[in-house]
This record gives C-alpha cells, sequence and structure tokens, in this order.
C-alpha cells in the first residue's frame, strides 16, 4: 500500500491502507496468449515481486496505475523499464493521466504515459497524458530471445542475507 506522509513524494498525504487491503499472494493468471503476471501501481518499486511472477511462467506484466506527477517524471520510465530487463517479461501498463476530483480537501493529479516495455526494456508504446487508447503487438519469443542473452532467472542462485 502507498502510504506516504507530509513531507514526502509532493508534499501531500497518501493512505492507500485506509481505503483498500493488499492481497497476500502474487498472481499469475492463465491467458489465451500465455501466462501473465498481475502487479498494481506501487507494487513496481519490489522487484522481487516481478522475478517470482516471472520464474512462475509469466512472459508479460500487468502494472495497471494511478501514479503522481512527481514520481511519475522521475521514476515511471525507469522502474518499468528496469523490471521487463529483469524478468525478460513485456510489461504492460495502462495509467491514469489528468487532475481528478478533489479528496481530503485536494484535486489529486496522475502522471499518465501508459507504457508498453520490451522485454529487452525497448518503451514500445508510451500513451502520452491524453485520454485514449494504444495498441501494440507483442511477441512472446521475444521473451525468450532476452532470456537467452542475458540469462539472470535461470542464473539466479539463493543466498543468506548480510549479517545486520
Amino acid at each position: 500500500m502507498f502510504d506516504a506522509e507530509p513531507g514526502g513524494e509532493d508534499g501531500a498525504r497518501y493512505r492507500e491502507s485506509a481505503a483498500f487491503r493488499p492481497g497476500a499472494r502474487a498472481v499469475a493468471a492463465d491467458t489465451p496468449w500465455g501466462r501473465m503476471g498481475l502487479t498494481i501501481c506501487y507494487d513496481v518499486r519490489f522487484p522481487a515481486l516481478h522475478r517470482a511472477l516471472a520464474e512462475a511462467g509469466a512472459w508479460a506484466l500487468t502494472s495497471p496505475a494511478a501514479f503522481t506527477v512527481p514520481t511519475g517524471r522521475a521514476h515511471w520510465h525507469v522502474l518499468l523499464r528496469a523490471r521487463a530487463i529483469e524478468t525478460g517479461c513485456f510489461v504492460l501498463a495502462p495509467a491514469q493521466t489528468g487532475t481528478h476530483p478533489a479528496r481530503e480537501g485536494r484535486a489529486r493529479a496522475t502522471f499518465g504515459h501508459s507504457l508498453a516495455v520490451g522485454p529487452w526494456g525497448e518503451v514500445l508504446a508510451d500513451a502520452g497524458e491524453a485520454p485514449g487508447v494504444t495498441l501494440v503487438e507483442l511477441d512472446p519469443r521475444a521473451c525468450d530471445e532476452a532470456r537467452a542473452r542475458v540469462p539472470a532467472l535461470a542464473n539466479a542462485r539463493p543466498f543468506a542475507p548480510p549479517d545486520p
């Protein structure tokens, strides 16, 4: 849950945990096109979740989001590209854009820039800041090619964390 206190992020307070409960299990869905890993918004900051979904057979990871403008500008593209590169997966990230009605006394602005990222980290589509629909064609074989070039999933090994 994205819980940020005043002074952080954009000076505003965000408390998703006041209205939502987090899930307890990662979810991969078998679709007619293959296995897809499901994440949302703030999950993009947790690489281990994305790796677990890729190790469970996902070739595409979804991340619908409502990123704020300050963190969107600074982190949106780089985090989504990193998750694609680390996992050798496509990352599909539809995102809210624009200014939304006031809650807790203030309007909320979201960054937009719905993205489709390829398994090599290339941005396949960036929808910008206007509402709309963007289509991309995906070839799951691109995941196999990226994973063969950099076999990070295959080469990973367990390790003990450092002493505190």
